[in-house]
């Protein structure tokens, strides 16, 4: 593994994402993209580079010649959005994650990094879901289409790695919040949903909230800009090749890590702590018709914290905050 320095050309996929933009963001503040070093970030629109396109991406591969590559591109959404659109979910992001990885791959980028989800682990995985939990059973069916497309992702990046020396690394991600969120009703995760829900009942004074499902699932929930610190302390600290990095138990090297925070709380919880934030008094309503999705997914992020990462923002803090951010953002845009 070479190590990354300031004069690297970096290929920012998905920078207008809430992932991609708190990356970037990131990767300013560390020092990398500063031209007067010779650096540089490649963040193209959708109208300049297609990623479902693979002749656009091999020529822009071709052209930019990027030396390390962030896919952080994806096309992602809520249980309602991938029950509904199964064939889009597994489709696109095959399409998207594969362009980039092969192109990256035959013009000899120097690292490139995938990001996954937790939601490629089985639906009754053991919990805490170890990185070798992978496989060992039915994944959860109401996101099971976008789940395969990851998992094929972060094992074309593994069989590049073992059969080629590429040097490509996967961090398997939990449930992500924060600035930049998608808080549209047919698209979003839990966690907006709820500060959605709760910040407009608020402002409305309407009597009720109504929740889906039971709220006795365990969700584990990290900070969009926690992941963006994980994502360069890998780029800059972990080769899966190298004798004091994290392995699987018979030794051999692991090319994928989970990053969260090793902690969980139930919906019914969320919820309660999200109505507590915004103020909000009136009734909790849970609409039991409605899926509850996998029963628990916490991550064990004991490999990732050996390697010396850890994550740095408070669940409370990083609510209150996205609480903030969502009622300047309905002052301007009607979600």
């Amino acid at each position: 593994m070479t190590t990354i320095n300031f004069q690297e050309k970096i290929f920012l996929a998905g920078s207008s994402g809430m992932v991609g933009s708190s990356i970037y963001k990131a990767l300013k503040k560390n020092g990398y993209g500063d031209k007067k070093l010779g650096g540089e970030i490649y963040t193209p629109k959708r109208v300049d580079l297609d990623l479902l396109n693979t002749t656009e991406v091999t020529n822009w591969f071709g052209t930019k010649n990027p030396s390390i590559v962030i896919i952080a591109a994806a096309k992602v959404g809520g249980i309602y959005a991938n029950f509904k659109n199964p064939a889009n979910f597994i489709l696109e992001n095959l399409k998207i994650q594969t362009n980039i990885i092969e192109a990256a791959f035959k013009t000899n980028v120097k690292r490139l990094i995938f990001l996954g989800s937790s939601c490629i682990y089985p639906k009754f995985s053991k919990q805490p879901i170890k990185e070798e939990y992978l496989l060992e059973g039915k994944l959860e069916p109401t996101n099971e289409y976008y789940a395969i497309a990851k998992i094929a992702g972060m094992k074309l990046c593994e069989a590049l790695n073992i059969q080629h020396d590429f040097d490509s690394i996967s961090l398997m991600p939990t449930n992500l919040y924060g600035p930049g969120d998608n808080y549209k009703p047919d698209e979003s995760h839990v966690m907006a949903a709820l500060i959605k829900k709760f910040s407009d009942a608020k402002r409305e004074n309407s009597p009720s909230v109504t929740c889906w499902g039971t709220g006795s699932p365990l969700r584990e929930f990290l900070h969009v800009d926690d992941l963006s610190d994980a994502v360069i302390f890998c780029l800059k600290n972990w080769n899966p090749k190298s004798h004091n990095s994290p392995t699987y138990s018979d030794g051999s090297p692991l090319y994928h890590l989970n990053v969260g925070t090793g902690k969980d709380l139930s919906i019914k919880e969320l919820a309660l702590m999200i109505a507590n934030l915004t103020n909000y008094k009136g009734e909790i309503i849970w609409d039991k018709s409605k899926p509850d999705g996998t029963p628990q997914k916490k991550l064990d992020v004991s490999r990732i914290k050996k390697l010396g990462w850890k994550h740095k923002i408070k669940l409370k803090d990083g609510i209150e905050q996205s609480i903030l951010n969502y009622e300047k953002l309905i002052k301007n845009i009607n979600i």
